[in-house]
């Protein structure tokens, strides 16, 4: 029998006359990837302890546009992007927050352009802030003294220089965070962004993907934590591609932090 998980949609707010205290947004990947469907729960869960009062938008969410716009698809961006801010503008929005930076990064920096002007929180900042008010609680549990490192999404870290948020929650785990030759200002891309993701390989003798994993495999970690569900899916593949998935874990902040407290 598999847990139900309850997440309000921001209509059944309106219908009760609330408002919530944050619209979650979800994401393309979160909801349709089967991988990052565990981290949409994972930080569902991670809500539902802190007493946060959330809601979703449920089926009136649509892609961003992220991909489209870095596609060169401009119109196509500004259709979804219009589209979504209209939704958005008619629940009388606040605050959102997602687990994914590309999501992130376009409401928070491209929506505006259009009429959409929300505080735009990633996951992981939600999450310090949380911990920082005190309303959540990490202990280390079973990441104690475990070896993780951190890959930097492009869209969280070089774009919008969100480097510590993360960094911050692996050091509440206990664990010892180890970092990569290529990391914050100066991180490797994953491969993913900029719609790469759905495109066929370009010739040359090494896939990005993999060789961020080699890198990542040079500071012995015992898990890889990723901040986004791009990232988590090419470093997963990276793993698998350099045959460590026996030693090394790739999991999604908010994983560890939930997998810590066996919610």
């Amino acid at each position: 029998m598999t847990e139900q998980l309850i997440v309000p949609t921001m209509a059944e707010f309106m219908a009760q006359g609330k408002h919530p205290e944050v619209l979650f947004w979800v994401g393309c990947m979160g909801s349709f990837d089967d991988r990052a469907k565990k981290v949409t729960k994972a930080f569902v869960k991670l809500l539902h302890k802190s007493k946060v009062d959330f809601a979703v938008l449920g089926t009136e969410e649509s892609c961003t546009g992220d991909p489209a716009k870095r596609a060169g698809n401009e119109f196509l961006f500004q259709m979804q992007a219009v589209t979504n801010i209209e939704v958005l503008n008619a629940y009388e929005i606040k605050k959102i927050v997602t687990a994914c930076p590309h999501c992130f990064n376009t409401i928070k920096n491209e929506y505006p352009g259009l009429g959409g002007n929300y505080q735009v929180m990633h996951h992981t900042q939600f999450l310090k802030s949380l911990l920082d008010e005190g309303r959540l609680t990490i202990e280390g549990g079973q990441f104690k003294g475990k070896r993780i490192t951190f890959h930097d999404p492009c869209y969280l870290g070089r774009a919008n220089e969100v480097y510590e948020a993360p960094r911050d929650l692996i050091r509440k785990l206990d664990a010892e965070l180890v970092e990569m030759k290529s990391c914050k200002s100066r991180g490797l891309c994953c491969g993913a962004g900029g719609a790469q993701m759905f495109k066929e390989s370009e010739p040359g003798n090494k896939e990005i993907n993999v060789k961020r994993t080699e890198e990542a495999i040079e500071v012995k970690p015992h898990i890889i934590a990723a901040g986004c569900p791009f990232c988590n899916t090419m470093m997963t593949d990276g793993v698998k591609s350099t045959n460590k998935e026996s030693e090394i874990a790739v999991m999604d902040i908010a994983e560890l932090i939930a997998n810590a407290q066996d919610l």
